[in-house]
């Protein structure tokens, strides 16, 4: 693993030199206007698409309903009368309400759809001025959003009318009318509860269609602003740089002189003290003990790259505490400048975008100042990462350097953003601009040099280094060409995916350290566990030798080898990287470049739905597309799991022979059904339309694999529930031998001749089995013994017993025991019952105890029989006849 990240660290510290070269220009003028058009929008004129369409202050009238048996009827008649003309009104009001919006989303519709066929036939044969207008109305429908309070209003006021509508039916149920005057009276309460609840009914209705329209109008304003983003982004919105981009400057700079005046500051800051002092006292208090603790935080830093390497002591926690102490020496300048943007948030225009300017500075020192403290000598980067010591140095040499420069521009750069600013961001904005990108420049140049030194002859670097040196100048001149707006969005979009990206890379060398701990701490106990097995079997070789039987074979443990665990780990951690951040990276730029849309633009078939009267479901190329990138990752996915799943979840679970095997097989089974199931669903394949051909499947299944399928869901149920294990001994059907392979579809056995006999696994399943060793090795052994007739039992039983006590194959517990079984046709018969650890024992014992039990009778004078024949001769008399023919 170590010589895996040494090969690939020039190339991953590229990466992170791309993100930090490209940042902040990337963000700070985008990041600050963004923040400064919220605060000015605030003031501006409500535009005339929607100008009422907002929350209002309007209460849902509440019923009072009483216990019909106890209360006065007419005052509930009076109350029923009065809720019934407060919700009669409140459905005119949303009635109003719900037209009006229709008639906005309807005038908007016709907008977008004219607007949208001549932006079509125009192309990009548009003009500066045109490209301004249509930034203008950009502006105009980012002001124009939903008021989240209008939307969370008709929710609770449906909420509330369904309580009350419920409320209603319950009460009309207990109501009993009545003949005389007090019924007339409960009928007229009956009918207004009925016409309150046909009230509230309607209520909800128009509530329904006002929340769902209001939900589509929100919806068509981002529509709307989707197509001017990505038509504006490929227009000149400002005129080309010239003698009146360097009279504005000048202009810009006398205006930047007027607006720094003293009181407008003093009284910005007491305000803001007066408003944020507890939110002020908990960044300073935070602020000075982050200093007192920086020297100890630099201390335990340190402390924290000491046992990296040692497998013994080393652990991921180190490395998330390193992560966790370079953000807290991050923070003290962080903390500063979120200060500045608190004392100067309620000041007055110019005031409060210097405000957003210190936040957007605050988020910028954040990310480079973390990535320097993460360079740190003996940091995250140096001890546990294991970068580039030359692009380390370069990292701490330049980022003081870019941030001196970086902090002033971005809070400044906020000030164009105002509305009395605004003017001058053709000229001090792109002035700014330009100086952010030359310094951005010199930078890259300096990292990157550092980053080749090693490789300087890199393809992949060299391209690196020319787009890390280019891209920020090449952005100022499209700014300085007229296509500001387009400079603005590409910074935007490329500092998010910038951020995007980092934290990716972040995530990944977590993600490797931690497997370089386990696989490190998994080597060490492999090796521990290959001694102790080397041991285990040198005694049962020496057993097997004294046993007269074959030798033990050496057990096929289901493991796999810690060089496919590496190599497997670590690459489906990078595609589980590369998909995060791929996937990322095409939400973030398809509503930028139109092309990327081109694959949900073209459709390659449709399916009916189950839907009755349902319009057909597209199937687009993006649709495929999306399918077989499913399908390619389930497929990679299938092939490196076995090595995550060992190294991440089973090295940790303490698993018999075989475990591991069994659940990296469901789990790769699972992962594959899953994925078939995805892909076909993109596709639009429906179950309905599968039942067919799954009921065929099985049919085949069932007639023509049974077997197969039989020895496949019984090695499944081997090696779940586990009646054998690799390394016992058993005896099924006649044979007995060691298990040494269990497999989906057979068991192997190695008998005593050490021949291998391949049995299916529904044997296993199906007959009788004798395991000798699955949950206590210990055997009993059975020795018959014969004795003469007339030798003294008592003192045989006691010399028998002494003989057993005294081999040291016998264990203890059980303890031996002799018995007296029988009087035989010639001696008196004993079993000695004795309990050995291991069945290769069986033998050598039985040897050992027939040896010594011979000699302890012969010395104690006791005869051992054996059995006797006694020959009767008998003399046959002469036979005449026979005789003479013998003649």
């Amino acid at each position: 693993m170590r010589g895996y990240r040494r090969s690939s660290n020039t190339t991953l510290m590229s990466w992170w030199v791309i993100l930090l070269v490209l940042l902040c220009s990337m963000a700070m003028p985008a990041h600050s206007q963004d923040e400064t058009d919220t605060k000015s929008d605030e003031k501006a004129p409500v535009p005339a698409v929607q100008p009422e369409l907002k929350a209002g202050n309007e209460k849902q009238p509440k019923i009072e309903l009483q216990e019909s048996m106890n209360a006065d009827i007419r005052e509930q008649i009076q109350a029923l009368r009065a809720s019934l003309n407060q919700r009669l009104t409140g459905v005119e009001s949303s009635v109003e309400h719900l037209d009006y919006a229709e008639s906005i989303l309807n005038r908007l519709k016709d907008e977008y759809q004219s607007f949208e066929l001549r932006l079509e036939k125009a192309g990009l044969n548009l003009t500066g001025d045109y490209a301004g207008l249509l930034k203008q109305r950009l502006e105009r429908l980012r002001r124009q959003t939903i008021a989240s309070e209008l939307i969370k209003g008709i929710e609770d006021q449906l909420s509330t009318a369904r309580e009350e509508q419920l409320r209603l039916e319950e009460y009309e149920a207990i109501v009993d009318p009545e003949d005389n005057s007090r019924g007339q009276l409960r009928s007229d309460r009956a009918r207004l509860i009925r016409e309150l609840h046909a009230a509230v009914t309607q209520h909800i209705d128009v509530l329904n269609d006002y929340y769902n329209t209001v939900i589509a109008l929100q919806e068509q304003v981002l529509d709307y602003q989707t197509l001017l983003q990505q038509r504006l982004f490929w227009l000149p919105n400002a005129s080309p740089a010239g003698s009146e981009t360097f009279s504005g400057l000048l202009e810009s700079l006398s205006w930047l002189a007027s607006e720094f005046r003293l009181d407008p500051f003093s009284q910005a800051i007491k305000a803001s003290f007066e408003e944020r002092s507890v939110r002020l006292g908990a960044l300073a208090l935070i602020f000075a003990l982050l200093l007192f603790k920086r020297r100890s935080i630099k201390a335990n830093l340190k402390a924290n790259g000491e046992h990296v390497g040692n497998v013994g002591r080393d652990r991921i926690a180190l490395t998330l505490l390193a992560l966790i102490n370079s953000v807290l020496l991050t923070l003290p300048g962080v903390l500063a400048l979120a200060a500045g943007a608190l004392l100067l948030m309620e000041g007055n225009e110019f005031f409060s975008a210097l405000s957003n300017g210190f936040t957007a500075a605050a988020f910028i020192t954040l990310l480079l100042n973390f990535i320097h403290k993460v360079a740190r000598k003996d940091g995250l980067g140096d001890r546990h990462f294991h970068w580039n010591k030359h692009s380390l140095e370069a990292i701490r040499r330049e980022i003081p350097i870019l941030l001196a420069v970086l902090i002033p521009i971005t809070i400044l750069s906020a000030t164009t953003a105002t509305p009395s600013g605004s003017k001058f961001e053709e000229s001090l904005g792109r002035l700014l601009f330009i100086l952010v990108s030359v310094t951005l420049a010199i930078f890259a140049q300096r990292i990157m040099s550092a980053v080749r030194a090693t490789k300087p002859d890199g393809r992949f670097l060299r391209v690196l280094h020319f787009l890390a040196v280019a891209t920020p100048p090449v952005l100022a001149v499209a700014s300085i060409l007229g296509y500001h707006y387009t400079a603005l969005e590409l910074e935007r979009n490329i500092f998010i995916s910038i951020c995007w990206l980092a934290f990716n890379a972040l995530l990944f060398y977590l993600g490797l350290r931690a497997l370089a701990v386990r696989e490190r701490r998994l080597t060490l106990k492999r090796l521990r566990e290959q001694r102790a097995a080397e041991r285990k079997m040198a005694e049962a070789r020496e057993s097997a030798e004294s046993s007269g039987e074959g030798m033990p074979p050496a057990l096929d443990m289901p493991e796999m080898d810690l060089k496919d665990i590496n190599q497997q780990s670590t690459s489906l951690l990078k595609i589980l990287i590369a998909v995060v951040a791929i996937s990322g990276l095409w939400v973030l730029w398809a509503n930028v470049i139109p092309a990327l849309q081109l694959f949900d633009n073209i459709t390659l078939w449709t399916i009916a739905t189950d839907l009755e009267g349902g319009d057909p479901l597209p199937i687009t190329l993006g649709d495929l597309m999306l399918a077989l990138l499913v399908g390619a990752g389930t497929v990679l996915a299938v092939k490196n799991l076995p090595g995550t799943l060992e190294v991440t979840v089973l090295s940790r679970m303490h698993l018999q022979p075989g475990s591991g095997y069994a659940i990296t097989t469901i789990a790769t089974y699972m992962i594959v059904i899953v994925g078939v199931i995805i892909c076909l669903g993109v596709v639009g394949v429906q179950w309905s339309k599968l039942q067919w051909l799954v009921a065929a499947l099985g049919v085949g299944l069932g007639f023509g694999l049974q077997e197969i399928v039989a020895n496949f869901v019984s090695g499944i149920i081997l090696l779940f529930e586990r009646p054998i294990r690799v390394g016992d001994t058993v005896t099924i059907g006649g044979i007995t031998g060691t298990v040494s392979r269990i497999r989906i579809r057979a068991t192997t056995l190695v008998d005593w001749d050490r021949k291998e006999q391949i049995i299916p696994n529904k044997t296993f399943v199906t007959q009788d089995l004798t395991n000798w060793t699955l949950s206590d090795p210990i055997t009993r052994v059975i020795l018959r013994v014969g004795v003469a007739y007339g030798s003294d039992v008592d003192t045989v039983q006691q010399i028998l017993m002494d003989v057993a006590g005294d081999n040291e194959r016998v264990v203890d517990d059980p303890a031996p025991a002799v018995f007296c079984v029988g009087l035989g046709d010639s001696s008196i018969d004993f079993e000695v019952r004795v309990f050995v650890k291991d069945l290769l024992d069986i033998m050598p014992l039985s040897h050992e105890i027939h040896a010594s039990v011979t000699k302890a009778l012969r010395e104690a004078g006791i005869e051992i029989p054996f059995p006797q024949r006694d020959l009767h001769v008998r003399t046959v008399p002469d036979i005449p006849g026979l005789a003479r023919s013998d003649q």
